[in-house]
């Protein structure tokens, strides 16, 4: 299973709020079954950034394609070569 980053542009239209809650409850499904790690967007620049595990970037693409803002969105998916971050370390041990 391989990491990949998505980035996301989009132009903000009542459409697009109109479909936001469907997006955020696909997404929270991904969350939970352990696809998507992390889930971040700006609206301030129009762009979002989604990293999510998957066999290939053709199935990385295919959630995303899943999502209902799908038609609002310039996608690229780019396989990440290292992913490192503090929630992806051992807890620190608190010695009580």
């Amino acid at each position: 299973m391989s990491k990949y980053q998505a980035t996301i542009r989009f132009e903000l239209s009542e459409a697009f709020m109109r479909n936001v809650p469907a997006h955020r409850n696909y997404i929270n499904r991904l969350i939970n079954n352990g696809v998507i790690d992390q889930y971040a967007v700006s609206i301030e620049s129009g762009k979002a950034w989604i990293t999510l595990s998957a066999e290939s970037r053709e199935e990385a693409e295919a959630y995303l394609e899943k999502s209902p803002l799908h038609q609002f969105w310039q996608l690229e998916v780019e396989e990440l070569f290292v992913l490192d971050s503090h929630a992806y370390r051992f807890p620190k041990l608190v010695m009580n």
